[in-house]
């Protein structure tokens, strides 16, 4: 708890079973109250440690969904549980579990109700192996979604993010892609919605286990971003209407 708010982590599991263990040991468990698993099914043992290690809450897709629709189920159970700042961390390792202190502080004290762990704030991309090519095209999907979408971030692609309860009631996450874009949609819907977004800097490590997607996968999902910055330029000036930026019709949960 955080002065009576219930936090939870969240971890999109996907063949995570070498990396799983040494993410959940360095969670803050004097400041986090439950902690969620969604494997996507893994071909490997992940949903099994989940339980060894400790997890509770297990979720397990009989069929691959994809890593937005791995995050719709998780966002979905913590709600259900009644979190009011929501954690979402890889459990790859390729971010520290030991920001999620700050990122509760700045949600928790009422001051951003959306905190990204920003790997271009400082040096951490480059430093931490981050490709150059992957560096490069952030840099360019950035510069052309602050216009688009009006707004100035660092960076649209960290996949460290925590939200209070009242961004994840407000925005309608079930309406977007199951694949890799969800986490672009989700930030257009957040900024369209008009709530305020922090980042903290954030160092991240590339290695062999650690999940990445390839050339080919990473050429798509740009795509899918500039398609969604352009969406969210059409809508703000009001010249279409999509219905990601409707306003759930659920009422809101936990």
């Amino acid at each position: 708890m955080y002065k009576g708010k219930k936090v939870i982590v969240v971890l999109p599991a996907y063949n995570a079973e070498l990396t799983l263990e040494k993410t959940y040991r360095e969670i803050p468990f004097d400041l986090v109250d439950d902690v969620i698993l969604c494997d996507d099914a893994s071909r490997d043992n992940t949903s099994e440690l989940a339980r060894e290690i400790g997890i509770n809450h297990v979720i397990v897709h009989e069929k691959n969904k994809g890593y937005g629709g791995n995050q719709k189920s998780l966002y979905n159970k913590a709600l259900e549980l009644g979190g009011d700042i929501v954690i979402m961390l890889h459990p790859d390792y390729q971010y520290t579990p030991l920001l999620i202190p700050s990122m509760v502080n700045i949600i928790g004290e009422g001051l951003y109700p959306v905190v990204l762990g920003s790997r271009i704030l400082g040096k951490g991309a480059l430093n931490g192996g981050m490709p150059i090519y992957k560096y490069i095209a952030n840099r360019l999907l950035t510069f052309t979604q602050n216009i688009l979408v009006s707004y100035k971030l660092s960076e649209y692609h960290t996949g460290y993010r925590a939200f209070s309860k009242d961004v994840l009631n407000g925005i309608n996450f079930n309406e977007n892609s199951d694949d890799f874009v969800f986490d672009n949609e989700m930030l257009s819907q957040i900024i369209y919605a008009g709530f305020e977004i922090a980042e903290v800097t954030c160092p991240t490590k590339y290695f062999e286990e650690a999940s990445s997607i390839n050339f080919s996968r990473s050429v798509k999902y740009g795509l899918g971003v500039l398609r969604v910055s352009c969406s969210h330029f059409l809508q703000r000036m009001g010249m279409a209407k999509f219905n990601m930026y409707k306003k759930p019709e659920r009422a809101p949960i936990g």
